[in-house]
């Protein structure tokens, strides 16, 4: 049997550190989240990222995942059998046509400076053309790093391997849920409470409406299980409009209070704003992103924040700025063309 297939076989990898205690080896199944969630949450709160991760949005994250076999696409590092880092791999098609193969990893930071993220990237690369070679594709290939720009540690790792810059995402923060502007709904749109039978629907629309964006959709029933079965995903936190029986557009929030809690805020997320093309330039977004900020409040919390694409060809950072939203850290999309030179970080 191929060893990158049996969870129970350790896994050598060239570039590992000589460190005493230093195995990795596949992921084994939902038992392995309590530790892989830890060292993600390890890693953000020493980088002063203030998400937070939960072993229950992690179980259905992965029992729904596409384009990613974890038991083959998953790298776990350990110190005498204890978890400090690991690496997931998958791919997707681009709104633009190429095909982008991501690379995420997370590094316990009382195990950082060590080697095991520079010997992690290599192997995460190696996995991702395996997979490539595999593939029939005769578009742009590429691979992708998406990192918090607070992380240095990861910055300095992938740009010594190859990876540039290509894109910037801002989270903005509306500080305080005073004084919300709540315009009216264009002529013939109207807002109707969500029914659970209706989340398909909302989840197509959504798609619908970023597949002119930077990135990548999934419309695929495997997707919308993995977001319905989130639990984030609650119908009574969506402000959708409808004309008729078309959904022109909505707001999906969403609340966590771990991450509250960790942080010390009341702060609610406007995790989706969508205007599908047929009714967008008539003020939908902003009238939605009123009530949006309304439901928040009403739900006990004092701020919100949301993510967007810098370069968002619709001026949503305008629209954002004009409710209130204040520019508060930077994420940035890494790119190594497939072409380019090994990933061979020297450290």
């Amino acid at each position: 049997m191929d060893p990158a297939v049996s969870p129970a076989i350790d896994v050598t990898v060239p570039e590992a550190p000589p460190l005493p205690g230093l195995s990795f080896r596949h992921y084994r199944g939902p038992e392995d989240h309590p530790a892989l969630v830890r060292t993600q949450n390890r890693q953000w709160e020493a980088d002063g990222e203030p998400d937070r991760e939960t072993v229950e949005a992690m179980d259905a994250d992965f029992a729904h995942l596409t384009n990613c076999d974890p038991r083959r696409d998953l790298l776990i590092a350990r110190i005498d059998d204890v978890v400090v880092a690991w690496t997931r791999v998958s791919w997707d098609d681009q709104n633009d046509g190429s095909r982008r193969y991501r690379t995420e990893g997370y590094v316990d930071p009382a195990w950082r400076r060590r080697g095991i993220g520079a010997a992690l990237l290599p192997w995460g690369v190696s996995r991702l053309r395996q997979i490539g070679n595999e593939h029939t594709f005769d578009g742009d290939r590429w691979f992708a790093a998406w990192l918090d720009d607070r992380d240095r540690g990861g910055y300095e790792l992938v740009t010594e391997a190859g990876f540039r810059p290509i894109r910037h995402f801002w989270l903005m923060v509306r500080p305080t849920l005073d004084d919300i502007e709540v315009a009216d709904l264009p002529v013939g749109i109207e807002v109707r409470p969500v029914a659970a039978t209706d989340l398909r629907a909302v989840y197509l629309a959504d798609c619908d409406a970023f597949r002119d964006h930077f990135g990548a959709v999934d419309d695929s029933e495997v997707a919308f299980q993995r977001w319905a079965s989130h639990p984030a995903t609650d119908p009574r936190m969506m402000i959708i409009a409808w004309d008729g029986d078309e959904i022109a557009g909505g707001v999906i929030c969403a609340i966590w209070p771990v991450e509250n809690e960790a942080n010390g805020y009341l702060r609610g997320w406007i995790d989706s704003v969508f205007t599908r093309r047929p009714w967008r330039r008539r003020g939908l977004a902003a009238a939605l992103i009123g009530r949006g900020l309304l439901l928040l409040r009403d739900q006990g919390m004092t701020s919100a924040q949301l993510g967007v694409d810098v370069a968002n060809p619709h001026e949503a950072t305008r629209l954002y700025a004009a409710a209130g939203f204040q520019p508060d850290r930077t994420r940035t999309v890494y790119r190594l063309d497939w072409n380019g030179a090994p990933v061979r970080p020297d450290r």
